[in-house]
């Protein structure tokens, strides 16, 4: 018990080395923190206070509210396999499993991490949203608490994507560019950047299987006035069906994502290591 409590500690400390290192990387701080709240709210100053049909809403303010969802969507699914990916081939997740209680204490750092950097990211998207753009507000405190529990409940049904993901890359540098079609096309036909309504039947029903639709519903919930909910597939916001679909997506992932992270924990071999950093080294090259 000792020894699992002591791995649990440890992950939380490496969790938040991680966490401040990353300030310290200005490529890590560009890309993980700051570009994209750079675009989303220059896009939504600039469209201001342009008003969307059908709704007492700015378009700044639909922007801003894609923007979050997107931000969350990249951080859970695309951030969480580029680092897996990329410490798998380093050797990082050989030296966990050749430490007793290793790849547990690894599994909390790595949600540690994320979490602490999706909470900064996400108020780097809101709070200067909230400056600067017109129209763009949390709904009182029922608004604010629905974006708190929908970012939490969004980060628990992605990253175990993530990790399934980042497990099965044989190359974390060019696999991340694969990963990103699939989860920008889920983004554009999932009402995230328009509504989903303009999309074809089939289209509305297949992304409901996914936690991304569910994702922006919940956002828009939380930053949106009620009578945008009109614009929505059935109308109203959905909240309970929002907290069960991506409550049900956290518990199966986790699931699956342990079964494979253990298999793939088991075929890493210091020579398997080795090679792929001769391999990365040519391609650095």
């Amino acid at each position: 018990m000792n020894a699992r409590a002591n791995a649990v500690r440890a992950g939380f400390s490496r969790g938040w080395t991680e966490f401040r290192g990353s300030f310290t990387n200005f490529q890590e701080l560009a890309g993980g923190y700051l570009m994209m709240p750079a675009i989303f709210v220059v896009l939504a100053v600039f469209l201001g206070r342009e008003p969307v049909e059908g709704a007492d809403v700015s378009t700044g303010t639909v922007m801003m509210a894609a923007g979050v969802t997107m931000q969350l969507v990249m951080l859970g699914v695309v951030t969480v396999a580029q680092v897996l990916g990329t410490e798998r081939e380093d050797g990082t997740l050989l030296r966990a499993r050749a430490t007793p209680h290793g790849m547990l204490g690894y599994g909390v750092g790595k949600v540690w991490h994320i979490l602490t950097m999706s909470t900064v990211a996400l108020l780097l998207m809101v709070v200067p949203g909230l400056l600067l753009v017109d129209g763009f507000s949390l709904r009182g405190v029922g608004g604010t608490l629905t974006l708190l529990w929908v970012f939490v409940l969004a980060m628990l049904a992605l990253a175990p994507v993530g990790a399934i993901l980042g497990a099965t890359l044989t190359n974390p540098r060019t696999g991340v560019g694969l990963i990103m079609v699939p989860v920008l096309g889920l983004v554009m036909t999932s009402g995230v950047m328009m509504p989903v309504t303009v999309m074809a039947d089939w289209i509305q029903t297949a992304v409901r299987f996914f936690p991304v639709y569910w994702i922006g519903l919940g956002v828009r919930a939380a930053l949106m006035p009620a009578d945008y909910a009109a614009l929505e597939l059935t109308g109203t916001w959905q909240l309970p069906q929002v907290a069960g679909v991506l409550a049900l997506w956290a518990l199966v992932g986790f699931a699956v994502a342990q079964w494979v992270l253990r298999r793939m924990a088991r075929r890493e071999s210091g020579s398997r290591v080795q090679a792929a950093r001769e391999k990365a080294m040519k391609r650095g090259y």
